[in-house]
């Protein structure tokens, strides 16, 4: 008997979801556990999984279509199961002319037309189709960004070699067939309309309209201040190296400043806090963002209970998150919550900036590069390791005299590490 297949809740409180693309077409077959098509939420891209091994008989959904949680997506059917009627399993499993069939789905609308000549970005695809031979005859697996800048470059994915875990094809890989050297039998196109193309357009995609809404509304309606403030870290660092030396879980600077945060709102609770509608809501346990950067946007995590946690503790759950996030795999519920969130610039030599709030959370700390740069310790002046911090906080529940009680607490514990310990 066939199935439905019904557009899963992959987060709380959304009533329709994105359906990006369909991993398996019409007719073909899939494994239990085997990616059958990509949704997008507000806050990333997930696969939705087999159940069981199957035929996926008919989408009733086309790709780019927005579908309520509930709705059916498609018709599923046992392996070796014949469906010699497909209209009539759709009216007895009660899919009326309201959930249109595939042939009638809505269209997404078509990409604007890019202009004459080619831009080299288009002739640079057609070259790496034309150079990566098509290797692979099975199911491929490949991160949904991917599978979108090859649909767009003009690329199967099919013909591209994964690098990723299991052979996952991931940006990387397509953007390396995109800027791979022309052949002979198109240089001299490449050259002809390399002058005469000055941009190309990249239609926007769902994941960089949310990020786009979200952080305007964010600065449109929360008063926003920022607090500055620079610390020496030697021994934070001296106390990084000696605790790497013992430990299997390599620790970074930011998880010390993790730490750190969930110290100083331990000292001043009144940070620890999210504005409502009719109330302040105060937390007992510290629940922090970690701003995680990842193909095509910007995802935030939620660490639980930071007090609780050891430096190493922390640094492992940050790396999981980060290998998670970028493979497409984080959970719904660990996307949502915290009252603060951490994003560190400073691996690529930034040394202060301003960050804008993730609603409905009241703060995010910014995070600069280490300088070594002269300091004044008394009447002398050394050369030290510094840090620069700027704290961007919402004006609603928090005061100005709050947030520069925090910032102190949080200055005592990077030049103190020791604190940490306990």
């Amino acid at each position: 008997m066939p199935t439905l297949l019904r557009m899963p809740a992959v987060a709380a409180n959304e009533s329709d979801t994105l359906l990006s693309s369909w991993l398996v077409e019409s007719g073909g077959s899939f494994t239990a556990g085997q990616a059958i098509a990509v949704v997008e939420t507000e806050k990333a891209a997930a696969d939705v999984e087999a159940d069981a091994d199957g035929v996926l008989v008919r989408t009733l959904v086309a790709a780019g279509t927005n579908v309520e949680v509930g709705d059916p997506i498609a018709l599923l059917a046992e392996v070796g199961e014949t469906v010699s009627d497909i209209e009539a399993a759709l009216v007895e499993l009660g899919v009326t002319s309201g959930a249109a069939p595939e042939a009638s789905a809505p269209t997404p609308p078509a990409p604007p037309t890019p202009p004459a000549p080619p831009a080299p970005l288009a002739v640079a695809a057609a070259v790496a189709h034309e150079v990566v031979p098509a290797a692979h005859s099975a199911r491929v697996f490949a991160s949904p960004i991917a599978r979108r800048l090859a649909k767009a470059a003009g690329l199967s994915v099919e013909s591209l070699n994964g690098t990723g875990p299991g052979g996952r094809i991931v940006r990387r890989d397509v953007e390396a067939a995109i800027a791979a050297p022309p052949t002979a039998s198109v240089a001299s196109a490449v050259a002809t309309t390399t002058a005469a193309a000055s941009f190309v357009d990249i239609p926007h995609t769902r994941m960089r309209r949310i990020i786009a809404t979200r952080l305007q509304s964010s600065k449109q309606t929360i008063p926003h201040f920022y607090l500055h403030s620079s610390c020496r870290v030697d021994a934070l660092l001296a106390a990084r190296a000696e605790l790497n030396e013992h430990s299997g879980v390599k620790v970074s600077i930011n998880d010390f400043v993790i730490k750190a945060m969930a110290w100083a709102h331990q000292q001043v609770p009144e940070m620890n806090v999210v504005w409502g509608d009719d109330a302040i809501r105060q937390f007992a346990s510290v629940d922090m963002s970690v701003a995680i950067a990842i193909d095509g946007g910007l995802v935030t995590p939620v660490l639980r209970s930071v007090e609780s946690l050891g430096l190493t503790q922390i640094a492992a759950a940050v790396q999981e998150f980060a290998a998670r996030a970028k493979s497409g795999h984080l959970l719904p519920d660990e996307m949502s919550g915290g009252s603060i969130t951490i994003t560190n610039l400073g691996m690529f030599g930034v040394e202060e900036f301003a960050a804008i709030i993730n609603p409905p959370q009241a703060a995010i700390l910014a995070v600069g590069a280490v300088t070594r740069e002269p300091v004044v310790n008394g009447q002398a002046v050394e050369i030290a390791s510094v840090m620069r911090f700027v704290l961007s906080v919402d004006h609603r529940p928090v005061d100005g005299v709050i947030a520069a009680a925090w910032m102190q607490a949080f200055g005592k514990a990077i030049e103190h590490p020791i604190l940490l310990a306990s």
